[in-house]
């Protein structure tokens, strides 16, 4: 939320807690993924994303949500007009799908163990130079079977706190740090925490 390594005022503190308290007992995040060995046509990842998989053999697509449920209590905050818990919601929700995503990895992992295979870091739409518009030849690919996930005609996933993308396979690839250094999206979450751990 813009603290960084400074510890919140005791309010922000107590306000965010209470807003875990909320959704502790309801929230719903899911993930789904496929394999498939090609890459459709028409996808231009970009040259940074396609470094990143060269060598893969094959290639994971997901979606990862914290959920409708989550997006509901997000909008009825904001229409009760509480802006403090909406902003905290906000931070929350992006945290959770991360983490969802981060499931994902672990459990798609655990798939390609048996083939002794590893995988990339995950890329999504709209970041490291990959188009955002190209959400509109990812999710067709999941023949509806998206985790509830809509795509508008923007290409604005629904729920909004929602991640999807693609993670290379293989035996010779690997997860690597983001090329931060390489990327011109300044406004990348993985930058700022690069920009915080560089040097430079």
């Amino acid at each position: 939320m813009g603290y960084g390594d400074i510890a919140p005022d005791e309010q922000t503190r107590g306000e965010t807690l209470a807003v875990m308290d909320d959704v502790r007992s309801w929230l719903r995040p899911r993930f789904c993924y496929f394999i498939d060995s090609h890459l459709p046509e028409g996808f231009r990842v970009g040259p940074t994303i396609s470094r990143q998989l060269d060598g893969a053999e094959a290639y994971a697509y997901f979606i990862a949500t914290a959920g409708r449920e989550y997006e509901d209590y997000r909008q009825r905050l904001h229409q009760e007009g509480d802006m403090v818990r909406t902003y905290i919601a906000d931070a929350l929700g992006s945290m959770i799908a991360e983490a969802c995503a981060d499931a994902m990895e672990r459990h798609l992992q655990s798939t390609v163990d048996k083939l002794q295979w590893k995988h990339t870091n995950r890329f999504s739409p709209g970041y490291c130079g990959w188009d955002v518009a190209q959400q509109q030849l990812l999710f067709p690919l999941f023949q509806g079977h998206t985790c509830g996930v809509q795509l508008t005609a923007s290409s604005l996933m629904l729920p909004i706190k929602s991640v999807s993308g693609i993670v290379g396979l293989g035996r010779s690839v690997s997860r690597r740090d983001y090329a931060c250094h390489l990327c011109n999206q300044e406004k990348c979450y993985k930058r700022q925490t690069w920009k915080k751990t560089s040097t430079y």
